[in-house]
């Protein structure tokens, strides 16, 4: 189902149901300031599973991202962060990166990897920032099936193409092309991994 949601200002109607979809173990399909991606709550573990089968992906191979609110509600998923690197994050985010950390005990046990690491993200987006401030927790954040990102920048192409798998398909204005860049902070060298839409001086 295709659901409209003001970008800069969101009904808090519309934030509810997507919320108790996600709850009830739903998909959406969701606007972030870079592409649109593909998420659920990160406890409910069908809904995991449902994702991984519409990518296609072993999530125990995979490395799967969440979008935290802030940096706060992040660092209850990661191991402890030492200073420097918790100075660097609160100079990137929010925003459009994606930092590989050591995972907590507090990842479900469906989403550790055998890395025993994590993508986080803080996205600097008003949609994603309400869904998690009512939701309470991370969403699992995961690019859509197929290799052509241009495609999936129009909400209601995304409907047309996903909408008979997914719950919801968020309509937040049309979307990026260039994904988030990716950070590796599992040692003290930070590595890109993938150079993305934000731009990296660290």
């Amino acid at each position: 189902m295709l659901i409209k949601i003001h970008p800069v200002d969101p009904q808090p109607r519309l934030i509810k149901q997507v919320v108790e979809c996600l709850k009830d173990g739903g998909i959406i399909v969701y606007p972030t300031d870079t592409i649109y991606g593909l998420g659920c709550d990160i406890f409910q573990h069908k809904a995991v599973d449902r994702i991984c089968t519409i990518k296609n992906i072993n999530p125990l191979k995979a490395q799967l991202s969440f979008i935290c609110r802030d940096l706060s509600h992040l660092s209850d998923y990661t191991k402890s962060i030492d200073t420097p690197l918790y100075r660097m994050l609160k100079r990137y985010l929010p925003g459009p990166y994606t930092f590989i950390l050591p995972a907590s005990k507090q990842v479900p046990k469906i989403l550790q990897t055998k890395k025993n690491t994590i993508g986080l993200r803080v996205p600097d987006n008003v949609i994603c920032h309400h869904i998690l401030d009512l939701l309470g927790n991370p969403i699992l954040s995961t690019s859509l099936p197929g290799e052509m990102a241009e495609e999936y920048t129009d909400p209601e192409i995304i409907n047309d193409k996903f909408g008979d798998v997914v719950d919801f398909v968020i309509d937040g204005g049309i979307g990026g092309m260039v994904p988030s860049t990716i950070v590796d902070c599992v040692t003290d060298d930070w590595v890109i991994t993938r150079q993305g839409t934000g731009e990296w001086a660290a």
